[in-house]
């Protein structure tokens, strides 16, 4: 925003210098109101979107907070043109996917530009704290049981949650996008609670503004516990109960305590800030802020269950290896 004013005011002052009477004055910048429901809180609503290609962590080198407009430029061009080459990993050779073939990839949606070197803030470094002894503990026990199960083809249980059409990580919270596509979002409120709608895999976030408690400490939820408040035009959002099934980032445990906040600081853009603690996998808490700019609607249903028969295949195919390779073991057997 800044930014923008000074080009303003740097196109004005010429055409003023030009007018006929010097006490002419540039005419004054409308001043933005905030939008407000019929109950008087700020109004959130829309579809919005948090697409961008601001990295989660500051990359290796980098030292300062922002980019200048040109160095954002070529670090978005960068991350632009890594997205256009990818190919889906562990494709054969005369199979190619990536998202540009059907239009999938961030370039071709609502970007946010952003002159953010990383979405962390806090720690100043830009990058993850370290990560606890406990944590460690916790991941090896998960690798531990994944195995006694089996390999990713042996067990559905080991299959990635996007695979399984589960999860995908842009619900949240915090809303952070996980993919290169369907990063939007659509906000309805009322005086008593507040839904957050998300494109990918159609989760849905209902959080109560009435002041209710926690659910008891025992009772863990897929997306958490949320509970909202206003201080002043700002929404507030504490969500704990944090299910184990689902730990955020593969290393948080159920006591995490996830804050989030949203400021709309114009008709275009809420400002969206989350703070992530504890203890037992983070060294110290931190913070991100990842803007949410509004984009066009409305969001159709993401059907991905009822059109993924990829794990189907993945073990009936996994299956038919292991009995050709019985077959092939016999054959050898019988030599």
């Amino acid at each position: 925003m800044t930014i923008a004013i000074v080009v303003v005011v740097a196109m004005i002052l010429p055409a003023a210098a030009q007018a006929p009477s010097s006490n002419a004055k540039a005419p004054a910048a409308k001043r933005w109101t905030m939008p407000r429901t019929p109950d008087g809180q700020p109004d959130l609503q829309g579809y919005w979107t948090n697409s961008s290609y601001v990295p989660m962590e500051r990359a290796n080198g980098v030292t300062k907070e922002f980019y200048t407009p040109e160095e954002a430029a070529a670090a978005a061009q960068r991350a632009r043109d890594q997205d256009a080459e990818q190919a889906t990993p562990g494709t054969t050779a005369d199979v190619h996917y990536d998202h540009t073939q059907f239009g999938l990839d961030r370039s071709q949606s609502d970007l946010i530009q952003d002159l953010r070197t990383s979405l962390i803030y806090d720690p100043p470094t830009g990058r993850l704290p370290p990560i606890t002894a406990e944590a460690q503990k916790r991941q090896a026990d998960r690798a531990a049981a994944r195995a006694m199960l089996g390999g990713t083809n042996d067990a559905v249980q080991n299959m990635s949650f996007s695979s399984r059409c589960l999860f995908m990580g842009g619900a949240g919270p915090p809303l952070l996008s996980a993919t290169n596509y369907n990063t939007n979002y659509r906000i309805v409120q009322n005086a008593r609670y507040v839904m957050i709608l998300t494109e990918m895999i159609h989760d849905v976030r209902i959080i109560p503004l009435d002041g209710r408690p926690h659910l008891p400490k025992g009772v863990q939820q897929w997306f958490g516990d949320s509970r909202g408040r206003w201080e002043g035009d700002t929404l507030v959002v504490e969500t704990t109960n944090f299910s184990e099934k689902n730990p955020f980032r593969g290393l948080a445990s159920p006591s995490m305590r996830l804050t989030e906040r949203f400021t709309r600081v114009s008709d275009e853009m809420i400002k969206y800030t989350f703070t992530v603690e504890d203890e037992t996998a983070w060294a110290q808490p931190w913070s991100a802020a990842v803007p949410l700019k509004q984009t066009q609607g409305p969001l159709f249903e993401h059907a991905c269950h009822e059109g993924n028969y990829s794990v189907a295949n993945i073990l009936a195919g996994a299956r038919l290896d292991e009995q050709r390779a019985a077959e092939e073991a016999a054959r050898k057997g019988r030599k």
